[in-house]
């Protein structure tokens, strides 16, 4: 895995804008880490890097919101938090109810708290470990490409 180390916020975002680089419509991006790591954060410069429209904010309350791309040239982004789901078997058949893996052929789905449970989708995916230095802003990001 490749690790980086992001002094702020800002530098969270602006890594998520680099990332989003390396992705097109079929990526699963799975991001991890605890409560106040940077995930949405993360997910807010993902979705600027692909040229997404609309809030990224956490999805807890609705699970998961689609933010299309102005114009159509680029994959939209699809934003899920899979904090709710719970566990267990109960977790798989509510990850299926999203109908994700047939939203894969035409997005970037950008999967928070999926880790253990989101990879079942696809062959390969995207894994972000986000890490947060308690009392600061400086957080740690670990990624690689995992599958086939």
């Amino acid at each position: 895995m490749k690790r980086r180390t992001l002094a702020t916020a800002e530098d969270t975002e602006a890594f998520g804008r680099e990332l989003a680089g390396y992705f097109a419509a079929g990526d699963l991006v799975i991001l991890d880490g605890p409560l106040g790591a940077g995930k949405t954060v993360l997910a807010r410069g993902i979705a600027a890097g692909l040229g997404a429209s609309g809030q990224v904010s956490s999805p807890t309350y609705v699970i998961a919101r689609v933010h299309p791309v102005v114009g159509g040239a680029a994959a939209a982004m699809i934003h899920v938090d899979a904090y709710r789901l719970g566990d267990g078997p109960e977790a798989l058949d509510q990850l299926d109810a999203l109908d994700l893996d047939t939203d894969l052929e035409d997005a970037v789905v950008v999967v928070e708290w999926g880790a253990g449970l989101a990879e079942r989708l696809v062959d390969e995916h995207v894994l972000v470990r986000l890490d947060r230095e308690p009392d600061t802003d400086v957080r740690t990001a670990e990624w690689g490409r995992f599958g086939a």
